[in-house]
């Protein structure tokens, strides 16, 4: 088994933090995992993307060879878009449609709505919205791992309410508990949406 995921957006948005969750959960379940980052500008807004490579074997790389990603999960539209070209034919592709414009000339929703129709197997969400209807719109990167996590099926989502609950737990236990109905939120997105394409 190997799955290779692309994580981007823009600073502040839990890219990091959700490839941990990510990286975390492979290894309490028993598979290598290699996670690598690239931050650039992130504390002024600008674009931060990770990669989690997992397999039951080792993995010689940290990096994601082009067009073998299984999987690109983007807390941005414009920020996955870029990464396009690293997703396998067979791959699916998970986006928050809350755009953070932080460019002068940042494309009308429906360039990006043109741009997702030509994805096989994409989910768009209103990641923000449905945070927010968990008790805070912070978690919106949480709501994309619990989409996701209905497709990395060697993950258990109980691995997944475990990791989430030690990573916010020095935060106190609203935190804990707005974060895994947001995963929840997120999980029953993933685990509805027909032949793999929601638009949410």
């Amino acid at each position: 088994m190997r799955c290779d995921i692309i994580l981007a957006g823009v600073g502040g948005q839990g890219v990091v933090s959700s490839a941990t969750i990510l990286s975390r959960c492979a290894m309490y379940d028993g598979f290598f995992v290699r996670q690598s980052e690239v931050h650039g500008m992130a504390q002024r807004g600008g674009a931060v993307q990770a990669q989690v490579r997992i397999a039951d074997c080792l993995i010689e790389s940290d990096l994601v060879p082009a067009g073998s990603a299984d999987c690109i999960i983007s807390m941005e539209p414009i920020e996955g878009l870029r990464h396009l070209s690293m997703l396998a034919e067979s791959g699916f592709y998970i986006t928050s449609l809350d755009p953070v414009i932080n460019i002068i000339d940042y494309p009308e929703p429906q360039f990006i709505q043109e741009r997702l129709d030509r994805i096989p197997g994409h989910i768009a969400v209103r990641a923000e919205e449905i945070a927010q209807r968990a008790g805070s719109a912070y978690a919106a990167n949480i709501v994309l791992i619990g989409v996701a996590s209905a497709f990395l099926n060697q993950l258990a989502a109980a691995t997944f309410e475990r990791v989430i609950g030690e990573m916010f737990e020095r935060k106190g236990e609203r935190t804990v508990e707005v974060n895994l109905k947001a995963f929840g939120a997120g999980r029953r997105i993933g685990e509805g949406s027909e032949n793999g394409t929601a638009s949410i």
